[in-house]
């Protein structure tokens, strides 16, 4: 019985270590440097990260309850709130690489911690293009469907996805309050790193 103990504590603790050093390998636990002009992609892409940020701590830590909690209406928990950011996420991406979205099939489902992963990559990847452009008129967001393409301007990707998943990543942080499992107080989004 004491070795079923021992290999369960060495199996937690190895699991524990591995997420831990994922973690350290994502985006956004501290917010980027700032660039040292103002251009119109700058900006963007420090919203972006300022994203980033705010979605790496109100997703950090999160437990396989919490992911089913939900406020008590009709809305969504938890879980389906990170898979609608991870599908903004993609449209973000999409317009940073002047691509279009395809709606004509259902996107990848991924577990949890992977989706937290792609999240971060697609919008560090975002930022990063972003940051490089120089008309911002470029990047328009596309949806092809099965009844068409419709276009739309860049003004619509801020109003939209980019603040649309920064409103979600503030009703992750309430629902988690809620739940009981509150975000690391150390977070300060004002300086984007933890206070020492």
């Amino acid at each position: 019985m004491k070795m079923f103990f021992a290999s369960l504590a060495l199996l937690l603790s190895l699991t524990l270590q591995s997420q831990n050093a994922m973690n350290d390998s994502l985006p956004y636990a501290t917010i980027p440097e700032a660039h040292e002009t103002f251009t119109p992609g700058t900006v963007i892409a420090r919203v972006i990260d300022g994203l980033g940020f705010r979605y790496y701590w109100a997703s950090e830590g999160l437990t396989e309850d919490n992911l089913h909690y939900a406020p008590g209406n009709e809305g969504r928990d938890i879980k389906q709130t990170l898979e609608h950011i991870y599908g903004l996420s993609a449209v973000i991406l999409n317009a940073a690489k002047k691509q279009p979205n395809d709606r004509t099939t259902s996107p990848k489902k991924l577990e949890p911690i992977a989706q937290r992963k792609k999240t971060l990559e697609n919008l560090k990847e975002a930022s990063e293009l972003f940051s490089n452009s120089t008309d911002l008129n470029e990047h328009k967001i596309i949806f092809e469907t099965k009844n068409g393409t419709a276009n739309y301007p860049f003004w619509n990707g801020i109003n939209g996805p980019i603040e649309d998943a920064l409103w979600h990543a503030g009703q992750i942080v309430v629902m988690r309050r809620s739940a009981g499992n509150p975000i690391n107080p150390k977070v300060n989004v004002f300086l984007g790193k933890l206070n020492d």
